[in-house]
């Protein structure tokens, strides 16, 4: 008798296991690579995390901050992610391999999910700096983003268009926009760039603390980067406070992209799960708003996953 509770018990555990096992492989693990929490990434990372958690059978949803656009394509590359937040130029440059650009070899394992929002290069200096062209920025100190960022890759390029270069700056500060920020408002920096969505947190903070310029980026130096993914674009006036004129600069689109080990049938209900829920992103950012899905696919440098397709096939914008 007594063997036999033992090999009941033995059984019963066995089955406990079993049962363990299988609903830990059930569990499908989405984590979302924005940027840094002060940025547009993040709000709508994280609001994407929520409908992914919602809407995907077992998923276990996180939204991770990171230094941004190079970072989240290497994690991706590496496995580290599932889907992340990337500059077009940037997402460009990884399928590509420039290393110039902070990629060492090619992100082959790079899949498209959609077109997003454009980001605009805004370069705010303190009102008391005398800057109020990117030629005042020679001899100043800025803040280009963190180091390898998509938007310190954008300050190399719009930098570069101007005649400008890193050398040429007093003091060049690699940081995330928050800390810029900060700096800023201490007096301890001249000027910041910052690539992102249209009303940023992080400049609409500085807006309220001192009087900022926001530089214009004219439409002839745009053309002289030379990269299709810059078109020129207007930050309307009144985004920020003490901004009163609309202003010339670049825009630059984001992108959703995953990676080709993350299967099929999840890529397809993440797809799904973002236009279904749109609301939620444009509640998360105004930014957000300018995610349409008839733009999803219009620009895409890398090639799309097969579950992004199969959506992309069942409402018809691809045939």
């Amino acid at each position: 008798m007594r063997m036999i509770r033992q090999l009941a018990a033995a059984l019963g555990i066995g089955a406990a296991l079993v049962a363990g096992t299988a609903a830990a492989q059930s569990t499908q693990f989405v984590n979302v690579l924005t940027g840094g929490q002060s940025g547009v990434y993040y709000p709508v990372g994280v609001a994407l995390s929520q409908i992914y958690a919602k809407e995907i059978p077992n998923a276990r949803s996180t939204a991770q901050v990171t230094r941004a656009s190079a970072e989240n394509l290497n994690l991706l590359q590496s496995g580290r992610g599932e889907v992340a937040f990337t500059l077009a130029d940037a997402l460009s440059d990884a399928w590509k391999g420039n290393e110039e650009a902070g990629f060492k070899q090619k992100l082959d394992k790079l899949r498209g999910v959609s077109g997003l929002y454009n980001n605009y290069i805004q370069i705010v200096a303190n009102a008391d700096s005398g800057i109020r062209t990117l030629a005042d920025l020679k001899g100043k100190r800025v803040s280009v983003g963190a180091a390898r960022s998509g938007t310190e890759l954008n300050a190399r390029e719009i930098l570069k268009a101007a005649g400008l270069s890193y050398s040429d700056l007093a003091k060049v500060e690699y940081l995330p926009f928050g800390e810029s920020v900060e700096l800023m408002k201490n007096r301890q920096l001249d000027a910041t760039l910052q690539s992102a969505g249209m009303g940023v947190a992080s400049i609409r903070d500085l807006a309220t603390a001192i009087k900022i310029v926001v530089v214009p980026v004219p439409a002839d130096v745009v053309a002289k980067v030379g990269d299709p993914a810059y078109q020129p674009a207007v930050i309307p006036a009144n985004t920020y406070i003490g901004q009163t004129a609309d202003v010339p600069t670049a825009a630059i689109p984001n992108f959703l992209v995953t990676h080709a080990g993350v299967p099929e049938d999840v890529v397809y209900r993440m797809t799904k799960a973002m236009y279904d829920n749109l609301d939620t992103l444009y509640a998360a950012h105004n930014a957000a708003r300018a995610i349409k899905r008839e733009n999803a696919l219009k620009g895409m440098p890398v090639p799309l996953h097969p579950g992004a397709e199969r959506y992309y096939r069942e409402v018809g914008l691809l045939k």
